[in-house]
């Protein structure tokens, strides 16, 4: 039972918001179903639609590549565990390197510098190029497999980009921060580990979750190095059929599996503007 009953004029403005929901949805809902018929008729009066549905869309040959293409996609989501893994560690260790202070720390700077600005700057393709078909010929004894070599590649790239999302945290929290934690006798390291990183890495969530997302895509381009991926696996298959439905399928799948990243992302992304706006959320 409530203890304080409602006015009318409260009654009122609540039933109109709710007849306003009411309406934005369905608008929303009839706007989009207009748009989505129109571009099913304008694509299927297409002249050369039937010869794309023929050599994209064949039901048939999907249901015969699927089985491949998904064991092929479980090398994929492996290697994206792996791979996002190592790169939050590289990145985290890379930012904490760029935001040492001290000058006797200039080496270890400058090479973080470096490392981050060669490896934002380079393809993605041209590193997985070099680890998975340079190093190993070198000919050198215990040299990893391709995949492992290709999944280093990846690592290196999004740790790069990892570390400034991390760098940006970190110089987020404001000195008066630091130096209280140090007042009280805290050393640097533990200041780092319970008061910076903590605040550092709630701000940062959003942009590592796209990161995430970005990677669960890239995991992809291992399969120029030659593993059987979902992307190889499609490959396969249309090099038998001679029909490109393979690749929709792959395109498919990978959809699918990031749907739920991107709404982690969009769930923490709405949280934190809420947690910065002072609004309480459960």
């Amino acid at each position: 039972m409530e203890l304080f009953e409602k006015s009318p004029v409260q009654r009122e403005r609540e039933a109109y918001r709710r007849r306003q929901t009411i309406l934005s949805v369905a608008a929303a809902a009839v706007s989009t179903g207009v748009v989505g018929v129109l571009l099913l008729a304008g694509i299927t009066g297409a002249p050369g639609w039937k010869r794309v549905r023929e050599s994209f869309f064949d039901p048939h040959t999907a249901r015969t590549a699927l089985p491949a293409v998904l064991d092929g996609l479980w090398l994929n989501i492996e290697l994206l565990v792996f791979c996002a893994a190592g790169a939050l560690v590289l990145g985290l260790g890379i930012a904490s390197l760029r935001t040492l202070r001290r000058p006797v720390f200039f080496p270890l700077r400058a090479l973080a510098n470096g490392y981050t600005y060669t490896f934002r700057g380079l393809p993605l393709i041209i590193t997985i190029y070099v680890f998975a078909f340079g190093v190993p010929g070198l000919r050198l004894s215990g040299t990893p497999s391709v995949l492992v070599l290709g999944g280093a590649a990846l690592v290196l790239t999004y740790g790069a980009y990892i570390a400034e999302v991390f760098r940006a945290g970190i110089e987020s929290v404001h000195p008066s921060q630091r130096a209280a934690a140090r007042s009280l006798g805290l050393t640097y390291r533990q200041t780092m580990r319970h008061v910076v990183l903590p605040q550092a890495v709630r701000r940062v969530a959003p942009p590592l979750l796209n990161d995430l997302v970005a990677m669960q895509k890239d995991v992809g381009l291992i399969s120029l190095a030659g593993p059987v991926d979902a992307i190889r696996a499609a490959q396969i298959q249309t090099s038998v059929s001679y029909d490109y439905t393979p690749y929709i399928v792959a395109g498919v799948l990978f959809v699918l599996l990031a749907i739920p990243l991107v709404a982690v992302t969009d769930w923490v992304t709405v949280r934190a503007a809420r947690r910065q706006s002072g609004e309480v959320t459960l």
